[in-house]
């Protein structure tokens, strides 16, 4: 990293991603009593996380340019405040209507927040700095998830709606934050990719993306049809507790952050982003499976504390290879990088809905289908020509 400032600012980012997923899944342990209050189906669940993904979906493209155009401070200021008033809606809603204005609205600062810190960090770090940057990223939201339902059980003491404000004062906190100590980056400048800004839209599906586009939508795809629908699976099927719940997420997070710090930077210096994701892919599709034959609590607490690894590989595997490739595009790959999750994270919590009023095992029979084709593909996934940059 080249200055005290810009490891200064990658802290910051780092505190920023930790707060918002620590507001993120404070309210997870509360959604299934929430859910009950208000006679929440399973589908109705998949569709309010779909809403959330549509709203993302539909801002990604124009926030990923406006975050080259306009700068990537801005946009992570204006999603962190969207976000704030997001979980504020949420916590007051009493009408289906309010709860899915919410989600549109969380959508929306999802796709100005993710695009925008990707660049920064993509800005503030070297080719080989990256892969480990990003690594620290995803532990930031691994951590997040480790620290929030604790806390989010903590305070549904006091009420179930409760965490839905405390998330609320944790964004309006960083935002503000952010406006006084974080400074705009400068821009990585390589010529050479300004050829590919002037193709536009063609751009994605050139082969040096596009397959790392249709893993991004395929892999998500898979693990929203089961994970929109995991507290409600182990509530019903398992009659956890809230404190169950939480202990659950909690590992899966520590775990999640463990393999990150520990594993991300090595496995990809070693095996290469692809190989890394490959791996990942199979390991993923295993777990999920197993997910639907254990039955003890242990044996369940234990598969659900591993299950997430292989997916918090991939997500970092796959961004740091479309960074180390984009050049003076990072706006647009992590436009586009938020758009194609976003289209994964309609498809799969609606299918996931459905299946799971059917049958509560069938989200996982699913998504261990749809990984599988995952891997196939990712077999054809090849590092570009340098020539083609």
């Amino acid at each position: 990293m080249k200055s005290k400032s810009q490891k200064l600012s990658l802290a910051l980012l780092l505190s920023n991603i930790f707060i918002i997923f620590v507001g993120i899944s404070l309210v997870l342990p509360v959604l299934p009593s929430l859910m009950n209050e208000l006679s929440i189906s399973g589908t109705i669940a998949g569709n309010m996380v779909a809403t959330f993904a549509l709203a993302q979906l539909i801002a990604s493209p124009f926030t990923g340019k406006w975050t080259d155009k306009y700068g990537r401070k801005i946009m992570i200021i204006i999603g962190l405040f969207l976000f704030s008033f997001s979980e504020l809606l949420f916590g007051i809603g009493k009408s289906l209507e309010m709860l899915f204005l919410s989600r549109i609205l969380g959508g929306v600062s999802g796709a100005c927040i993710m695009p925008a810190i990707t660049a920064f960090i993509a800005d503030i770090t070297s080719e080989n700095e990256r892969p480990k940057a990003l690594g620290y990223m995803s532990a930031a939201i691994n951590t997040g998830f480790i620290v929030g339902p604790g806390i989010g059980g903590f305070l549904a003491e006091f009420g179930i709606r409760v965490p839905f404000f405390a998330a609320s004062i944790l964004g309006a906190i960083v935002a503000i934050a952010s406006i006084f100590l974080l400074k705009e980056p400068e821009r990585m400048e390589q010529p050479d990719s300004k050829k590919g800004q002037k193709i536009g839209w063609k751009r994605i599906f050139m082969p040096m993306y596009f397959i790392s586009f249709v893993i991004i939508f395929l892999s998500t795809f898979s693990l929203t049809s089961f994970e929109s629908l995991f507290s409600l699976f182990i509530d019903h099927k398992f009659g956890f507790t809230p404190r169950d719940i939480a202990i659950i997420i909690t590992g899966s997070g520590t775990v999640g952050a463990i393999a990150q710090i520990l594993l991300f930077d090595r496995l990809t210096k070693r095996l290469g982003e692809i190989m890394v994701v490959r791996l990942s892919l199979i390991f993923s599709a295993l777990l999920v499976f197993v997910m639907t034959i254990v039955s003890s609590y242990w044996s369940i607490l234990l598969i659900c504390c591993i299950v997430f690894v292989g997916f918090d590989l991939v997500r970092p595997g796959i961004t740091s290879y479309l960074s180390k490739i984009a050049g003076n595009e990072q706006g647009f790959v992590g436009g586009m990088n938020s758009m194609f999750t976003s289209i994964g994270n309609i498809f799969g919590p609606i299918i996931g809905g459905i299946l799971f009023d059917i049958n509560l095992n069938f989200p996982f029979y699913f998504a261990t289908i749809m990984l599988i084709f995952c891997i196939a593909i990712a077999m054809f996934w090849k590092e570009p020509n340098p020539s083609t940059l």
